[in-house]
C-alpha cells in the first residue's frame, strides 16, 4: 500500500480546490466530467459553471432544447458531447425518475458514458470500489511500475485496468481515485515532471531506468485528414443566410453559412469553382474574397475561406438548410468557433 499512501499523501497537500469535488451530487459530477474530457480544467470550468447555473438539476437539463445546450457548449469542442449529455438526461428522467443513477453498472449503459465515465460517478457520488483511467492515471502507472504496452491497444487498456483496479482501497475509492489522477495532472506530467520533488521516486521504474519520456507507450496517432471548406456570406439588410449542418461530420447540428467544400485551394479564378458557385446562386452571382482562415482539429486541419455574394439567386435545392435569420437571432444559434472568430473579426471591427 506504499504507493496509494504515498499518493494520497501528496494529494492531501497539494490538491486543488474544484468545486464538483466539494459534491456527491452525482449529476454534478457527471456535468464536470463530461465537460473536463479532452479539455483542461483552466478551459472546462467556466463552462460547468454555466452549465450548472442554467440547468441546476437532470431535469432542468432534459427540458433544454438541443440549440440551448449546443449554444451554452459554443468553443468547446467535441459537440457531440453536448448532444450525448442531452439524450442521456432524458434518459434519466424516462429510465431514472429524474434521479441521476450511482451505481457503475446503471451508469455505463446511458448515452456518452464510458468506463472511465461510470467509474468517476460511482466512485465520487456512491464510493462504489471502481478505479478511474484516464490519461493522467495511464501515465502514472505506465511510470511508475514500468509498462511499456501501448495504453491504447486491446492488451494494454485489459492490463492496465487489471493493475488499477488491484490498487483501488475500497475503504475511500474517491479519494484514491481523485489522487491519482491529480498526481499525474499536477506531478507527473506529460513533459517536464516534476521528479526532485516526487514521492514516489526512490521506487519509480522509469526515473530509476531513464524512461521518462518513453513512458507510456501510445500507438500512433490517426493520419491527419486536411479539409477546404469554403464560406459564401449573402445579407439581405440586417437578415443573413445561414446553414444547419445536418450530416455526420463536424459541427453537426450547428449553424454556418452556404458552403462548397473542396480538395484543395479554391479560386475564383478556377472555372470549376465557379461553375459550382453559380449553380448554387445564380449565372450573375458576383464573388468578393474576404478572409481565410486555417483551423486546427484533433485529426483534422481544416482551411476556411470566406467569401460576399451579390446579386445572387439561391438556389434552394441545393442549399436545403439554408434560411434567412436576422443577425440577433444568429447570435443565439450554436455555431463553430471559426464562424465565432471571422464575424468578430470581419463584422465588428
Amino acid at each position: 500500500m506504499a504507493f496509494q499512501q504515498e499518493i494520497i499523501r501528496w494529494y492531501s497537500t497539494h490538491k486543488r480546490s474544484l468545486p464538483w469535488r466539494d459534491t456527491q451530487d452525482a449529476y454534478v459530477i457527471w456535468l464536470s466530467e463530461i465537460i473536463l474530457q479532452q479539455t483542461r480544467v483552466e478551459q472546462g470550468m467556466p463552462y460547468f459553471n454555466r452549465f450548472l447555473e442554467a440547468y441546476p438539476t437532470v431535469s432542468d437539463f432534459a427540458a433544454a432544447t438541443e440549440t440551448q445546450i449546443l449554444k451554452l457548449w459554443q468553443g468547446l469542442g467535441y459537440y457531440s458531447r453536448g448532444r450525448n449529455m442531452l439524450f442521456t438526461a432524458r434518459q434519466i428522467l424516462e429510465l431514472h425518475e429524474g434521479i441521476f443513477p450511482v451505481r457503475y453498472n446503471d451508469l455505463i449503459k446511458l448515452k456518452g458514458i464510458g468506463e472511465y465515465t461510470a467509474a468517476a460517478i460511482s466512485s465520487f457520488s456512491s464510493g462504489e470500489a471502481k478505479a478511474v483511467l484516464d490519461g493522467n492515471v495511464f501515465r502514472v502507472l505506465a511510470r511508475y511500475f514500468g509498462i511499456d504496452t501501448p495504453i491504447n491497444s486491446s492488451q494494454g487498456k485489459k492490463q492496465f485496468s487489471e493493475l488499477a483496479q488491484s490498487l483501488i482501497d475500497p475503504g475511500d475509492p474517491a479519494l484514491y481515485n481523485q489522487a491519482i489522477m491529480e498526481f499525474g495532472a499536477l506531478q507527473c506530467k506529460p513533459k517536464s515532471p516534476d521528479c526532485p520533488s516526487c514521492p514516489l521516486q526512490v521506487s519509480c521504474y522509469a526515473k530509476n531506468n531513464n524512461l521518462i519520456a518513453a513512458l507510456p507507450v501510445k500507438l500512433k496517432k490517426l493520419s491527419v485528414k486536411t479539409r477546404h471548406i469554403n464560406y459564401f456570406i449573402c445579407r439581405n439588410g440586417d437578415e443573413i443566410l445561414v446553414n444547419k449542418r445536418i450530416y455526420d461530420d463536424i459541427w453537426q447540428h450547428l449553424y454556418d453559412f452556404p458552403n462548397i467544400e473542396t480538395a484543395e485551394v479554391a479560386s475564383i479564378e478556377n472555372e470549376q469553382f465557379f461553375n459550382n458557385i453559380k449553380q448554387n446562386f445564380g449565372e450573375n452571382v458576383v464573388v468578393l474574397p474576404l478572409m481565410e482562415i486555417k483551423h486546427l482539429l484533433t485529426h483534422q486541419i481544416i482551411y476556411v475561406q470566406f467569401f460576399a455574394l451579390s446579386n445572387y439567386i439561391i438556389n434552394f435545392n441545393n442549399n436545403a438548410e439554408a434560411k434567412w435569420v436576422s443577425w440577433a437571432d444568429f447570435d443565439e444559434l450554436p455555431q463553430p468557433k471559426i464562424l465565432t472568430k471571422f464575424i468578430n473579426n470581419y463584422f465588428k471591427e
